[in-house]
């Protein structure tokens, strides 16, 4: 099975959904804060460069919902600054797996990508109920 490095937001709860779900289907996760890593542009690239930039921002974030940001407006470089500035603003979670990325949990595929065991799961895995009262 693979090993998915994790970026996730401690206390949201999808993400801790998420998670056991990967490790259920016999995933070793390691685990790491999407707002306290080092980040470089270069390696949120790496994750985002083959969607539009418009999908690369966590649709939970206080000024993503307050329309505070001009989505498609944006360039990529533009993006990657404002969530190096403020890592509210990526989309979660992040995971690799060796030299491969991908954005949000989509279940099927995930599924595709490294297999997922089958079980009821939310509607929108990616939506984020919270465990603590943080911010999105």
């Amino acid at each position: 099975m693979a090993v998915v490095v994790f970026y996730e937001k401690p206390g949201c709860a999808s993400n801790s959904k998420q998670k056991q779900w990967l490790r259920e289907s016999g995933h070793d996760v390691i685990e790491q804060n999407i707002l306290t890593h080092h980040w470089h542009a270069s390696e949120l690239l790496q994750f985002f460069r083959h969607l539009p930039v418009a999908q690369w921002f966590n649709p939970g974030s206080p000024r993503i919902k307050h329309g505070m940001l001009k989505l498609e407006s944006l360039t990529p470089e533009a993006a990657v600054g404002l969530m190096l500035a403020d890592p509210l603003l990526i989309r979660r979670p992040l995971m690799r797996v060796n030299d491969t990325t991908m954005v949000g949990f989509d279940r099927e595929a995930v599924d595709q990508w490294i297999g997922l065991r089958k079980r009821a799961y939310p509607t929108n895995p990616e939506a984020c109920s919270k465990l603590t009262n943080d911010a999105a």
